[in-house]
């Protein structure tokens, strides 16, 4: 088992009012599955995510991680195992704009302590091998396409060999056609093992995964294996 949530709570305090943004989800998902989990604005899927990604912690309940309980570990060490374990694809890219393809896609070593130029290279070009872009290692992000970026996002989240990859709305910038391309490169990577949770508000997206979890007004209405 690779996630394990258990009444996982958040609660926002707006001014004298409290929002509650996620009420008691409880499930799990083992690693190798392609899980989509889909609502629409305001419906607590961006709080969940953040809560799988390590980026918030829970009110309430307890999100375990690789049997790790995150719910109770320090922001440094939040900020470890966001490094380590977990690999973010967002809708967005967030790629350095003054920098390659190639160097782009190091960032997260360096972050995670692993030296050595010629190392870091090596383990970049494979990863940018395994997304298609093996001649683009020299360009920049201006210089490519919105769905070659997304690509470089993809390498640069797998290039710690993370235990999870979360994507955040990974085709929400991309033409139907891209976005399918994009869709059949983590279908790709979920058939070679790699664990994958994707966040959309988009059935025909949600569709392209194993298993849909849905959410509205901040409750699982719906968990259900389809392929």
């Amino acid at each position: 088992m690779l996630i394990r949530a258990v009444n996982l709570q958040k609660t926002y305090r707006m001014g004298a009012v409290q929002v509650e943004a996620l009420k008691d989800a409880t499930f799990q998902i083992d690693a190798g599955e392609f899980v989509a989990i889909i609502g629409p604005s305001g419906s607590g899927k961006s709080t969940l995510m953040h809560i799988l990604g390590c980026l918030d912690q829970p009110t309430a309940g307890r999100y375990y991680l690789e049997e790790q309980d995150i719910s109770a570990v320090t922001d440094n060490q939040l900020a470890e195992i966001r490094n380590k374990k977990i690999g973010f694809v967002f809708q967005q890219f967030n790629l350095l704009p003054k920098a390659t393809i190639l160097q782009n896609v190091c960032v997260p070593l360096i972050y995670a302590g692993i030296r050595g130029r010629r190392r870091q290279l090596k383990r970049a070009e494979h990863a940018l091998h395994q997304v298609g872009l093996s001649d683009r290692l020299h360009h920049r992000p201006n210089e490519i396409s919105g769905g070659q970026k997304q690509r470089v996002a993809i390498a640069r989240a797998l290039i710690n060999n993370p235990a999870l990859i979360l994507a955040d709305e990974p085709t929400g910038n991309l033409d139907t056609k891209t976005g399918q391309e994009i869709l059949g490169i983590f279908r790709q990577l979920n058939e070679e093992g790699h664990t994958i949770i994707m966040v959309t508000h988009d059935q025909e997206i949600a569709a392209q995964a194993k298993r849909i979890i849905q959410i509205r007004d901040g409750l699982i209405q719906r968990d259900e294996v389809i392929a």
